[in-house]
């Protein structure tokens, strides 16, 4: 299925959560036999013909200006990272998927030191489809000890969908899963050919009922920054702050890092959970390695050979 019909699907769906009073264009008048918006309602609130507007939303081959897209969006109520969903939708269109295979993902060096040197706070690096490719003792301490799975295996959003654990850890665990949903979608917009985004979403939709539901409403979440309440079976409850922060050098890859506020009981449960899991690596014990390590055999393999 080409992008053009994804950029369709979106609109429907976005219509389709917007009543006529909160989008103001007035009152509801009949009956009406789907939820949300009218195509000709949105036609009228975005100042294009209802015919153009039908068009978009059947994913034809139309090239609309900016200035359409910019009236749409304002008529349909986007979010900014809505808006720029519906941009790269449109923006990636393909006719046909590409079957160009995936670049590597590599951390840089000095990137695993720097998490190495905030060892008092987890930290981890996400890349494409939330694959986590490196991260810090305490990180893997609190969340999964990723670096023991299968390659396959290491992606935040895949744990957090269909581990039990994970829906034991979190104690807003829909928020959180559907968040991370979102922003899987948002990835899979930009990059609509990778085989392995569309992999874990067959394997998610497979095996999730509430990840179903999530995709089907076309839904998308970025956040920079928030708080996360989490019950660890080790330490108890705990509350953290996390931020992301977008690598220049790679805008597919994120440095994440949470931390709790300092003399809270949560920053005692951190640095107990550390001294609980001091000596208790069980991935770099076995294999005399670090706790950082490289999501991408291929990668790792490349520079051991330097």
């Amino acid at each position: 299925m080409g992008q053009s019909a994804e950029f369709g699907k979106f609109l429907k769906a976005m219509r389709s959560r917007l009543s006529p009073e909160d989008a103001g264009a007035g009152p509801a008048t009949g009956a009406r036999r789907v939820p949300g918006l009218r195509r000709e309602e949105v036609a009228r609130l975005a100042g294009v013909s209802t015919d153009y507007y039908v068009r978009l939303e059947q994913g034809r081959n139309i090239h609309p200006s900016r200035t359409v897209l910019d009236a749409v969006s304002r008529a349909l109520r986007l979010s900014s990272s809505e808006h720029a969903h519906m941009m790269d939708l449109l923006e990636h269109c393909a006719a046909t998927p590409r079957s160009a295979g995936q670049a590597a993902q590599g951390v840089r060096p000095a990137l695993r030191h720097l998490l190495e040197a905030v060892g008092d706070v987890p930290a981890m690096v996400l890349g494409r489809r939330s694959d986590v490719l490196a991260g810090n003792r305490l990180a893997f301490l609190l969340f999964e000890d990723f670096p023991a799975l299968p390659v396959a295996e290491r992606n935040l959003t895949r744990w957090l969908i269909l581990d039990p654990a994970a829906r034991e850890l979190f104690r807003d665990w829909k928020t959180v899963a559907a968040e991370a949903a979102g922003a899987l979608r948002l990835d899979v917009g930009k990059h609509p050919n990778d085989a392995q985004a569309n992999q874990l979403v067959g394997e998610l939709a497979v095996n999730s009922d509430h990840f179903r539901q999530w995709w089907a409403g076309h839904r998308v979440a970025t956040r920079a920054a928030g708080t996360v309440r989490l019950h660890h079976p080790a330490v108890g409850d705990l509350e953290l702050n996390f931020e992301n922060f977008a690598l220049p050098d790679d805008p597919d890859q994120m440095l994440r890092v949470y931390s709790a506020r300092p003399g809270s009981s949560s920053s005692d449960a951190l640095a107990l959970l550390g001294s609980l899991g001091a000596g208790l690596s069980k991935t770099a014990a076995a294999q005399g390695q670090q706790r950082t390590f490289v999501a991408d055999a291929s990668v790792a393999a490349a520079e051991d050979a330097e």
